[in-house]
Parts: C-alpha cells; sequence; structure tokens
C-alpha cells in the first residue's frame, strides 16, 4: 500500500464576496517532499497556506493534511508546524517562555525542554532565550517563529518567507534545517519570492497565478521545459507562466522585506485569545492569529 500523501487539495476555492481569491486548486504532495510555492502577489499562495492550516475556510472544494480532512482541525493541527509571514508570537513573553507556551499547549513532553535548548541554540538565540521578546529585532523574532513552528516535529511544515529578515548566516542555518527536514518524513510546503531557496531546497515547485497553479514540477524539469524557448533560469520559467504579474519576485536571495502580501485574508480567519504560561492573558494585538493553529480551541470567526 502506497503511503497516505502529505497534502492532498481537490477543486481548493476560496472567495470574499465577488473576489476570487483562489478559483481552484489540485495537488497532491507525497511525505517527505520540499514543495516550492511561487506566485506573484495577490496570487492566493497565503489564501492557500490558511485554508490547508484551517485557518481560513473554503469556499469550495476540500483538502486533507496527512491524510485528515481540514474540516477536522483538532487532527490537522497536531500534525503541522507553520510560520507566517510575521510570526505569531507574545511579544510579553520571553522566547523561553513563548516555547515553553508552546509545548504546553501541543502536551508534548518534558524531554521538550531539552529540545528547545537545542533549538535555541541552533538558531543562535540561547544568549536571547531570556529576554522579552518585543526587545527582540525583525530577524530574531523570525528564528523564534520557526524554532516555534518545527519544536513538535510536525509531520507537514508550513512555512511562509521563512529567510524574511534573516542575516546570511541564519539564513543558511534555517537552509540547512528545511534540507534536514526534507532528507526525512518531514514534509516542507515552503512559499517564497526568493527563488534560490527554491532552486537549492525544493524537491517540486508549483507555481500559483491569479489563483490558479499553473505550473507544476521538478525544477530541473521545468527549466529544461523552458530551455526550448532560450530561458534557462527558475526565473524565466517563473515570468513564463506567470505572465505580466511577476512583481515582487527576488531572484538574488534578499530584500523580501518589501514584499507586500497582505490583505489577502481579509476575513474569513479564525480568531481567539490565549492565556499565558504566567496566567496572563496575552494583549489581541500582540500576536497574529495564526497563533490559533498552535491550540485546537479556537472558534471559527465570521466569513
Amino acid at each position: 500500500m502506497s503511503p497516505t500523501p502529505a497534502v492532498v487539495a481537490d477543486d481548493l476555492g476560496k472567495r470574499y464576496g465577488d473576489t476570487v481569491a483562489v478559483e481552484t486548486l489540485d495537488l497532491q504532495i507525497e511525505q517527505g517532499t520540499v514543495y516550492g510555492f511561487l506566485g506573484p502577489n495577490g496570487a492566493g499562495k497565503t489564501t492557500t497556506m490558511r485554508m490547508l492550516t484551517t485557518l481560513t475556510t473554503p469556499s469550495h472544494g476540500s483538502a486533507e493534511i496527512a491524510g485528515h480532512p481540514v474540516t477536522d482541525r483538532e487532527a490537522v493541527v497536531e500534525r503541522i508546524g507553520y510560520l507566517p509571514e510575521e510570526p505569531p508570537l507574545f511579544d510579553e513573553l520571553t522566547a523561553r517562555e513563548q516555547l515553553e507556551y508552546t509545548a504546553g499547549l501541543r502536551d508534548l513532553p518534558s524531554t521538550a525542554a531539552d529540545r528547545i535548548d537545542t533549538l535555541l541554540d541552533t538558531f543562535d538565540l540561547a544568549a536571547d532565550a531570556d529576554r522579552r521578546i518585543d526587545e527582540f529585532s525583525k530577524g530574531m523574532k523570525q528564528k523564534t517563529g520557526i524554532v516555534q513552528a518545527i519544536l513538535h516535529d510536525p509531520d507537514v511544515l508550513f512555512l511562509d518567507e521563512p529567510t524574511s529578515g534573516l542575516d546570511p548566516r541564519a539564513s543558511r542555518t534555517v537552509r540547512d534545517t528545511l534540507a534536514s527536514l526534507g532528507a526525512g518524513d518531514t514534509t516542507v510546503f515552503l512559499s517564497t519570492h526568493i527563488l534560490p531557496v527554491v532552486d537549492e531546497l525544493a524537491d517540486v515547485v508549483g507555481v500559483l497565478a491569479d489563483g490558479r497553479l499553473v505550473a507544476e514540477g521538478p525544477p530541473e524539469q521545468l527549466k529544461t521545459r523552458a530551455a526550448a524557448g532560450d530561458q534557462r533560469t527558475l526565473e524565466d520559467v517563473f515570468l513564463d507562466v506567470t505572465g505580466d504579474v511577476g512583481d515582487g519576485l527576488d531572484v538574488a536571495g534578499g530584500g523580501d522585506d518589501s514584499l507586500d502580501v497582505a490583505g489577502e485574508d481579509s476575513d474569513g480567519s479564525r480568531n481567539g485569545s490565549q492565556t499565558g504560561t504566567n496566567g496572563t492573558t496575552p494583549n489581541s494585538h500582540t500576536a497574529d492569529s495564526e497563533q490559533s493553529v498552535v491550540s485546537a480551541d479556537h472558534e471559527e470567526g465570521q466569513e
């Protein structure tokens, strides 16, 4: 019997009134795949990831994560890690408290403390682990968000611009970590505008444009197809299949701080509150609603 695919989507789509965010999407991503998810700003990438992580309810179609429908939120959340473009962190906690809080929400064993220490050291955060997150730089917050997303060793890891704000050394650590995860059983769903990252790491690339998947395949295969038209890079493939909507593209491996995909999910999100380890409830504005994928007790927001 063949293993259950890590990600399956069948006619998946999302509308906000008369606006189509994702028209129709069919996916099948096998376990242990690093899937590079590309597309110009506004193509529907963030909306797709939010549907696959249970944060946004599809308007039509279906999806499964590790064999569980996205309508079964508790089962899906248990099996995924998610880093949105803005890491869902509580500014009033220290990095260690944030990670301990996450470990508690996920009912991780007491050995999670050792894993937290190991990951903090890997991402060069150990010396700052007991500082409040509101004192962190953008890059330090990003690294904390990555540690949070992989802390429980998820079956499927969803990452939206994971190298945003990182210096070259930290970016290399992230790339090495993702390569190591992909070499095992973890499936990595990687959305980014930085094509060298995708070219280096991805086993399969999917390109989304105007809410539709317009190209999919291994990077070398896509580049070979493009070579017939004297196009030999992933950038050429991207520009060819997305037509004139390829803005926001970063082919040099940096400058992604200027990207703007905000507004794709102005409604249809899940919202709620959470209580920190010290018994206080963090202010709602200090952490994005994506923090809710750590916990299964949030009610769905209005569609």
